[in-house]
C-alpha cells in the first residue's frame, strides 16, 4: 500500500493568509507572446536538457522563454514528489503550451503562467515492458513570476530565468502562493476559456468567492490545496488525452445518487482544439480528447483516512474489524454503483489470458529491477498461469467494470459524526497509462489492494500476534459480501490481483522507500508459497 499516506486533513501546512478576491480581467492579455503577437500558445519544439548538451533555439512564439527555463526545470523536476520519472536523466523538453493566466503588475503583483510541457527521458522498464512506449511524459506546471520572492516562499523557488520574457525574474511554484492559488479559484468558480484551457462548473453548484486556501504539502503523485475547508482543487501533475478517471468517475456516481463519493463541483482542461476547430496543442490531433488538469470537488473537513484510523487503533491495542466490515460495505455499494452507470465487460478466455500476460510483464519488469524478486519468480508465475487457465474451465464468464484502481486505506475516510465511509481519489495507479486505467478490470482488483493495506498497516504498527491484519481482512470482505458477491469465492482470480499488487509494491519500495521495502517482500514470501502449493 505504498501510496497510502496521513490523509489530506491531517498534512502539515504553512501558514495561511487571508485575502480578498482577485479581479480578473476577462480576456487576460499575454505579454508573452509580445504586442500583436499569436496569444497563449505551443512550441513545437524540443530543447535538450543539461544531460544532452548544450541548448539549441527552438522555433515557435515562446522559443525563449522554452529555452531559458530548461536549466531550471532539468534541476527542479526531478526533485518534485509528483516526477514520475525518476532515476532517469531528463533529456529534453516540448512545450506545448504556454498561458498566462494573470500578468505580473509593476507594483510587484506577482504574475501566473500556466505550462504544458514533455519531459523526455530513456524508456523506464515499464515502459519497455509495455513494448517500448516512449517516455515522453506531458506535466502540468504553475509557475509564479515575481521580481523578489517573499521569505516564506522559498521553499517554492524554481529559479532565476536567463534571457527570454521572464529574463531576471523569480520563477517559484504558484501553488504555494495564496494569492496565485486564488486565482486558481476564482477561474473555477466563473466558467470560460482561456487559450487551450477551459473551466467548467456544474451548473447546480455555487462556489462562494474568498475561501482561504492552503497548500497540502505531503501528497506524492499530485498537488492539492484546501479552500476554505470548503473544498479542494486536486492538480493533476502528469497528464495526457482523456477523461482523468478522478473526474469522470465520481460525476458518474452523482448521477445514480451514491453519496459514498464527493461530487465534482468544477473542473479545468486542455482542449486540443482551438476555438475556431483549429489544434491549440501541438503532438495532439485536434480530434483528441481533452486533458483533465484539475479537479475541485468537497472537501470532507472533520474526517480521518482509513490509514491513520488502522494506526490509532493498532496503538491503542485495538483491533480494526468492525471499521473493516464498514469499509467493505461501501466498496461493494461503490462497485455496484459504478456497473450501474458506466459499462462493463466480459472476461472470457481472451481477457483473462491477456490479463496474465499483463501481470507476468509486470512480474518480469519488476524482477530485472529488484534482484530481491528474482528468486520467487518462477513460484508468483503459477499464480497467473492459474489465472488464465481459469477461462479455459466450465462455468460462466466473469465480468469486468469500471473500478477505483488504486484503493487503500488512505484513499477511504471516515467522517467523525456519523462514522460513515467515503471513497476519494479514483485517478487510479498513476504509474499506469491513463487509457489502461480506463479499461473495466475486475473488482477484485480493488479488494486486493485494500487486502494488502491492512497488511501494511500491520507491518507499520508492529501488530502484535493474534492475526490483526488476517482478522481486518476477513471482517473487509464479510461486509462487501453483505452488499455483493463474495470476492473469496473466486480465489485464483483475487490472488493473482494480490500478488500482482505487491510485485508493485516491491518495485515501488525499492525506488523510493528501501527502509519499507521487507513489508511487500514478506507478501511475495507467502504468496509464493501459497502459489507453490495449489
Amino acid at each position: 500500500m505504498p501510496d497510502a499516506a496521513p490523509s489530506h486533513r491531517e498534512l502539515p501546512h504553512g501558514g495561511q493568509l487571508t485575502f480578498a478576491p482577485v479581479p480578473l480581467p476577462d480576456p487576460l492579455p499575454d505579454p508573452l507572446s509580445g504586442p500583436g503577437g499569436p496569444g497563449p500558445g505551443p512550441v513545437p519544439a524540443v530543447v535538450p536538457g543539461r544531460s544532452a548538451g548544450v541548448p539549441t533555439a527552438p522555433a515557435g512564439p515562446h522559443a525563449a522563454l522554452l529555452a531559458s527555463l530548461v536549466p531550471l526545470l532539468t534541476a527542479w523536476l526531478p526533485r518534485q514528489r509528483w516526477f514520475a520519472g525518476k532515476g532517469r536523466p531528463v533529456t529534453g523538453f516540448t512545450l506545448v503550451a504556454a498561458t498566462e493566466l494573470l500578468p505580473r503588475t509593476p507594483g510587484g503583483g506577482p504574475g501566473l503562467v500556466h505550462l504544458l510541457l514533455h519531459a523526455h527521458q530513456p524508456p523506464s522498464a515499464e515502459d519497455r515492458a509495455r513494448a517500448g512506449a516512449p517516455a515522453e511524459d506531458c506535466y502540468q506546471l504553475l509557475l509564479g513570476v515575481t521580481d523578489v520572492l517573499p521569505p516564506h516562499l522559498a521553499p517554492a523557488l524554481i529559479g532565476r530565468p536567463s534571457g527570454g520574457p521572464l529574463d531576471g525574474l523569480t520563477t517559484y511554484e504558484a501553488l504555494a502562493d495564496p494569492r496565485l492559488a486564488a486565482l486558481l479559484l476564482e477561474r473555477l468558480r466563473v466558467p470560460g476559456r482561456l487559450g487551450p484551457l477551459r473551466f467548467t462548473r456544474e451548473p447546480d453548484v455555487t462556489v462562494p468567492a474568498g475561501l482561504a486556501p492552503r497548500l497540502l504539502g505531503a501528497e506524492q503523485s499530485n498537488s492539492s490545496a484546501v479552500y476554505g475547508e470548503t473544498y479542494i482543487l486536486k492538480l493533476f501533475r502528469r497528464v495526457g488525452p482523456g477523461v482523468n478517471p478522478d473526474l469522470e468517475l465520481p460525476r458518474a456516481l452523482a448521477r445514480t445518487g451514491c453519496a459514498r463519493v464527493p461530487a465534482p463541483a468544477a473542473w479545468f482542461e486542455a482542449d486540443p482544439r482551438g476555438p475556431g476547430g483549429q489544434p491549440a496543442l501541438p503532438g495532439l490531433p485536434p480530434a483528441a480528447e481533452p486533458l483533465t488538469l484539475g479537479v475541485l470537488q468537497p472537501f470532507l473537513a472533520g474526517s480521518a483516512d482509513g490509514w491513520r484510523l488502522a494506526l490509532d487503533a493498532l496503538a491503542a491495542g485495538d483491533g480494526f474489524t468492525a471499521d473493516a466490515h464498514a469499509l467493505g460495505r461501501a466498496t461493494a455499494e461503490v462497485h455496484l454503483a459504478l456497473a450501474e452507470a458506466l459499462p462493463t465487460a466480459t472476461l472470457g478466455r481472451p481477457q483473462l489470458e491477456h490479463l496474465a500476460a499483463g501481470m507476468a510483464q509486470r512480474l518480469e519488469a519488476a524482477a530485472d529491477a529488484v534482484p530481491a524478486l528474482r528468486p520467487y519468480r518462477a513460484a508468483l508465475r503459477r499464480s497467473y498461469d492459474a489465472l488464465a487457465a481459469l477461462g479455459r474451465r466450465p462455468g460462466p464468464d466473469r465480468r469486468a467494470q469500471r473500478i477505483h484502481g488504486d484503493l487503500h486505506l488512505g484513499q477511504a475516510l471516515r467522517t467523525a459524526a456519523d462514522g460513515r465511509w467515503s471513497l476519494i481519489d479514483f485517478e487510479g495507479e498513476p504509474a499506469r497509462p491513463l487509457a489502461e486505467r480506463r479499461r473495466p478490470q475486475p473488482v477484485a482488483r480493488d479488494v486486493a489492494g485494500m487486502l494488502r493495506s491492512f497488511d501494511y498497516a500491520a507491518a507499520v504498527g508492529r501488530a502484535p500476534a493474534g492475526g490483526w491484519a488476517e482478522k481486518a481482512r476477513a471482517a473487509f470482505c464479510d461486509g462487501y459480501a453483505a452488499v455483493h458477491h463474495d470476492p473469496r469465492r473466486d480465489p485464483l482470480l483475487l490472488a493473482a490481483h494480490e500478488t500482482d499488487k505487491a510485485v508493485y509494491e516491491v518495485l515501488y519500495e525499492a525506488r523510493h522507500r528501501p527502509d519499507w521495502l521487507p513489508v511487500p517482500m514478506a507478501a511475495i514470501h507467502r504468496l509464493a508459497a501459497e502459489a507453490a502449493r495449489d
